[in-house]
C-alpha cells in the first residue's frame, strides 16, 4: 500500500474542482490518500469531493480545515462546531475516515487543531483581513484558546497509538519553524493564525516518523527532531510557484 497526500484542494474553483474529478479511477485502488483538510466550505460540495475521491483510493483519511468552519457563505444556521459535527457524518456517509487507521506495521493518524496565538499575537490588521474571523460562528464566549483547546481534546483518544512506522496529519501547522526563511515580513502578519504548539506537543507524544501538515500553502519537506514534515498543498488556480498540482508518496509498504 503506498501513502498519498495532499491539502488544501479548494475545490470552489473550477480547474481544482476538474483536477479532483480527472484523478485516475485505477491508478489509486490500492493505496491510502491523506486529505489534509481545505477540501471548502460549502457542504454539497465537501460531499461530492469526498465522495469522488473514495471511489479512487483504497482509503481516504480526512481532516477538517479552517474553511470548512465557515457558515457564512452557505448560511448554515448553526455555529461552526454544528457545522464540524455535520461534517462528521458526512465524512462517514461518503465512506472516508477522520479515525487512524492501522494496517500490519504502519499507523496514520489524523489530529484536529485550531490556532490560539501561540506563534503571535494578532495584529489589527490580521483581526481585520483574516476571513474566518467573519466566516466562522462559534460559541458565544468561546476563546480561539477555547476552540483550539477543544479540538486538541478531540485527539487524546488517538495519542496512545502505537506501531513500527506511524504517520500522523494535521491541517494547522504544529511549530512555526516550518515556515521557510524567505517568507516576506509583510506576510509573516498571518503567523498568529497558522497552528499551535499544542498540536506540536501531541505529535512528540504520538511520535510519529511522518507528519503531514496543510494551511501555510508553502510545500515544504523538512525534518526536525526526527520527524519528517511535509505539506503538499494543492492551493488557489494562481499559485504555482510555491504549491504543487499533484498528489506525493509519502510512504511505501
Amino acid at each position: 500500500m503506498r501513502v498519498f497526500a495532499i491539502s488544501d484542494l479548494h475545490v470552489d474553483y473550477e480547474v481544482n474542482q476538474q483536477w479532483v474529478a480527472q484523478l485516475s479511477a485505477t491508478d489509486y485502488r490500492r493505496d491510502l490518500l491523506i486529505l489534509a483538510g481545505d477540501v471548502c466550505d460549502s457542504i454539497p460540495l465537501l460531499e461530492s469531493s469526498l465522495g469522488t475521491l473514495a471511489r479512487r483510493f483504497a482509503k481516504v483519511l480526512y481532516i477538517p480545515g479552517n474553511h470548512e468552519m465557515w457558515v457564512h457563505r452557505d448560511q448554515y444556521p448553526g455555529t461552526s462546531l454544528d457545522k464540524f459535527q455535520r461534517i462528521r457524518r458526512i465524512v462517514e456517509g461518503c465512506g472516508v475516515s477522520m479515525q487512524p487507521f492501522h494496517c500490519n506495521d504502519l499507523s496514520v493518524v489524523p489530529l484536529l487543531g485550531w490556532y490560539d496565538y501561540s506563534f503571535g499575537e494578532p495584529t489589527p490588521e490580521l483581526l481585520e483581513s483574516w476571513m474566518d474571523y467573519r466566516a466562522c460562528r462559534w460559541p458565544d464566549h468561546f476563546s480561539h484558546r477555547e476552540i483550539t483547546e477543544y479540538f486538541l481534546r478531540c485527539n487524546d483518544a488517538v495519542l496512545e497509538v502505537k506501531n513500527e512506522t506511524i504517520i500522523s496529519f494535521s491541517h494547522f501547522l504544529p511549530r512555526i519553524d516550518l515556515m521557510p526563511n524567505y517568507v516576506p515580513g509583510n506576510q509573516r502578519m498571518l503567523y498568529p493564525v497558522l497552528g499551535s504548539t499544542g498540536l506540536e506537543a501531541q505529535i512528540r507524544r504520538l511520535r510519529p516518523a511522518i507528519h503531514v501538515y496543510g494551511h501555510s500553502h508553502i510545500n515544504r519537506n523538512l525534518k526536525l527532531d526526527d520527524v519528517l514534515y511535509v505539506n503538499n498543498a494543492f492551493g488557489y488556480p494562481h499559485e504555482t510557484s510555491i504549491t504543487a498540482k499533484h498528489l506525493i508518496c509519502i510512504h511505501e509498504g
